[in-house]
C-alpha cells in the first residue's frame, strides 16, 4: 500500500490550523505540481456525502464529481484563493469541542483581489478517520456569489 503524500489529503497528525494551512498553502501554488492540484487538496478535505447535495460553499450543490467542486473554485468569488500572495487569520470561534469556524483575508495574486472566507473546520469522531480535521464549508463574503447563476 503506497504512502499517502502529507500535502495531499488529511492526516491524523494535523491540527486544525495545520489543516486549514495545508489547503492554504496547497491552493497559493495551486497549479504545481499539476493544473489545479490545490483545489483537488481542497477536495479531499472537503466533508461531505458525494451521494447528497451539500451545502459546502453556502448554496446547496451537487458536489460529488471534482469537476463540479473545481468549477465552483474558479468562480470570481473564490478566484482569490487560486495562486494567492498571502492570507491572515482574521478571527476563529470555538463552537463545540470538534467544531471551528475561521475567517480569513486572502490576497490574490494580483494585490487588488482580497476577500474574506468562513471556513468551518469539524474533527471527525470514530471509525478510521477518528481524529482527522476535514473542512465542513467554504463560504465567500461576496455579494456577487449571491446572484451567481451556477445550477447542477
Amino acid at each position: 500500500m503506497p504512502m499517502k503524500r502529507p500535502d495531499a489529503g488529511p492526516l491524523a497528525e494535523y491540527d486544525r490550523e495545520e489543516a486549514i494551512s495545508v489547503q492554504l498553502k496547497a491552493l497559493q501554488s495551486n497549479d504545481q505540481p499539476r493544473y489545479d492540484h490545490g483545489i483537488e487538496v481542497m477536495y479531499r478535505f472537503a466533508n461531505f456525502d458525494p451521494f447528497q447535495r451539500s451545502r459546502y460553499f453556502g448554496k446547496s450543490f451537487d458536489l460529488g464529481q471534482f469537476e463540479r467542486f473545481r468549477r465552483i473554485m474558479h468562480i470570481p468569488a473564490y478566484k482569490p484563493l487560486l495562486n494567492h500572495e498571502s492570507w491572515q487569520v482574521l478571527s476563529t470561534l470555538k463552537l463545540s469541542e470538534r467544531v471551528w469556524k475561521t475567517r480569513l483575508h486572502v490576497v490574490g495574486e494580483y494585490a487588488r483581489e482580497e476577500a474574506v472566507y468562513e471556513i468551518t473546520m469539524v474533527q471527525r469522531l470514530g471509525g478510521r478517520y477518528d481524529g482527522f480535521w476535514y473542512t465542513e464549508s467554504l463560504i465567500a463574503d461576496d455579494n456577487d456569489w449571491n446572484t451567481a447563476h451556477i445550477t447542477y
